[in-house]
């Protein structure tokens, strides 16, 4: 639950400080499950998903090794061995662990869900996303949609088998608010993908209905119905222009000739233009947004005239950045292992009861995902690499053993323990992040912003200020003069409606190009350094 819950309080770090917390509690939970997992194990089993995931992973680190930034490169890497890390962990646990994570993964979704409600109605907190709202402690409501969307089918599972009416009662409650979420946040590829999960996980229960539960099945569908109506009905603080946005919604779903329909088609042809300069490794891991402005015939809104980088860390796409930062066999690779945990899928058809559920929970949360991945930034991300991996770890059936290995205690406590060392350098590197961004907030001279810097070196927003400050005292050694501090004001978050009657976000500076997301503007009056002078 700390994974949808961590931010940070630094406004002038737009989406870090919500990803970087978010990527400290996935690495420790990853380090804590992977070692407990192997400092008991006595044999380790290859099965065809692991083999096509492991190699997803090394030509992840090959594309990283080469990559132009190597911090960048490092961090998307962590962030990658940390998912993988979650699946294989889960999967080598007891049925009880699995479980629990299933509803542990439903009940993050909707705490994601109830903040991103509480904002929408007038809540006020200084943790929560001040730009496309209502993102509550996600940073873009986006995020939220996607989370819920994935997660509703594990959610769904939860309710059906909940054993009391207070268990019952709280999922229904849950799925009432993951309904009105994704109503509010009018994400169409998180609707596309619950469009896509929902419909298998129906043929599923149909498979299934003489071994559901039909009342509870009629109380679920009722509690889905009144989320939607009070969504659309109940009045509340966000600032839509159009009449009927919801509605506008639903009907612009396919867009792509104009708004940010049209903006993802032109990203994603210049980053399949990046692939195919750079075909087998991809330009680097993690390094996308530092090599797409290379392919950009003239500069606009979507890169920082700062920092000479795109302003979003990714591709609105999964796949496409996939392709373009890890290269073409990587992205076969990562395609392979959803085929093949299907294939898994399919081979327990005629299982049990309760397995078969399962299977079409899984099924239901990976089509989701894939879909959702079409359209936006969803496994790049910490919260939902976090959710979807563990899910599909929790709930993947066994299946064809390729190769097995015996371990005796002394190689399973070795392997654990340079597990144990691997992640705590991950574990540092989030640290270092965590603690740039407060010294640089709180910078009243020169030396904290270099302390900052080196801290954390591959971040852009601190080497560019740092640049800055270096060329003005250069150019102005003779003359005592104040180094220019950065201002930052709150933006307020409105939409506006064009004379052409397209509705769009008053603030879009990077939905120019990849209509996804924007910079977070900073809190007002809050200056970066508040008296840097030399």
């Amino acid at each position: 639950m700390l994974a949808v819950l961590a931010v940070l309080p630094y406004r002038l770090f737009d989406l870090d400080r919500f990803f970087v917390p978010k990527e400290l509690i996935l690495h420790i939970f990853a380090m804590a499950m992977a070692v407990s997992v192997l400092w008991h194990a006595d044999e380790i089993n290859i099965e065809p998903a692991d083999m096509a995931l492991g190699a997803y992973l090394i030509l992840s680190a090959l594309g990283a090794i080469a990559a132009p930034d190597i911090w960048l490169a490092g961090r998307a890497l962590a962030l990658t061995f940390s998912g993988a890390a979650i699946f294989w962990a889960l999967r080598a646990s007891g049925s009880e662990t699995r479980r629990t994570f299933i509803a542990a993964a439903a009940a993050a979704a909707v705490i994601a869900a109830s903040a991103s409600l509480a904002q929408a109605y007038g809540f006020t907190n200084h943790l929560f996303s001040i730009n496309r709202i209502p993102g509550g402690t996600m940073g873009n409501r986006n995020f939220v949609a996607h989370i819920a969307a994935v997660c509703a089918p594990a959610l769904l599972f939860t309710a059906i088998r909940a054993k009391s009416r207070l268990q019952t009662v709280i999922w229904t409650a849950g799925i009432m608010m993951i309904t009105a979420v994704l109503v509010l946040t009018r994400c169409r590829a998180a609707l596309l993908g619950l469009a896509a999960g929902g419909s298998v996980m129906i043929y599923g229960l149909w498979r299934l209905r003489s071994a559901t539960p039909l009342i509870r099945m009629k109380i679920l569908l009722g509690a889905a119905a009144l989320g939607l109506l009070c969504a659309v009905t109940l009045p509340n603080k966000l600032s839509w222009k159009s009449d009927s946005p919801y509605i506008d919604t639903v009907t612009r779903i396919a867009e792509y000739k104009s708004g940010s329909g049209h903006s993802r088609i032109m990203q994603y042809i210049r980053s399949l233009r990046m692939t195919a300069d750079h075909p087998f490794l991809g330009v680097g891991t993690g390094n996308w947004a530092l090599v797409y402005p290379k392919y950009m015939k003239r500069q606009d809104g979507s890169i920082d005239r700062n920092t000479g980088r795109a302003l979003n860390p990714w591709p609105s796409s999964d796949w496409i950045a996939v392709l373009s930062e890890r290269g073409i066999p990587a992205f076969l690779s990562l395609i392979l292992v959803f085929l093949l945990i299907l294939k898994n899928i399919y081979d327990t058809e005629k299982a049990a009861g309760e397995r078969r559920l399962e299977g079409y929970t899984l099924a239901a949360v990976l089509i989701s995902g894939a879909v959702v991945a079409c359209f936006d930034a969803f496994l790049l991300l910490p919260a939902s690499a976090f959710l979807f991996w563990g899910m599909a770890g929790a709930l993947v059936p066994p299946g064809i053993k390729k190769l097995s290995f015996s371990l005796s205690r002394k190689t399973s406590r070795i392997l654990a323990c340079v597990t144990f060392i691997l992640f705590c350098a991950a574990i540092l590197r989030s640290s270092e992040q965590i603690t740039a961004m407060a010294v640089y907030t709180g910078a009243d001279s020169r030396s904290d912003i270099e302390k900052a810097a080196s801290l954390d070196p591959g971040n852009a927003r601190i080497k560019a200020r740092l640049k800055s400050i270096n060329r003005r005292r250069k150019h102005k050694r003779k003359a005592v003069q104040p180094i220019p501090v950065e201002k930052s004001t709150d933006v307020a978050v409105t939409e506006t409606v064009p004379e052409n009657g397209t509705e769009q976000p008053a603030y879009t500076p990077a939905e120019n190009d990849a209509g996804a997301y924007g910079p977070e503007p900073p809190a007002a009056g809050q200056d970066e350094a508040a008296s840097i002078e030399k």
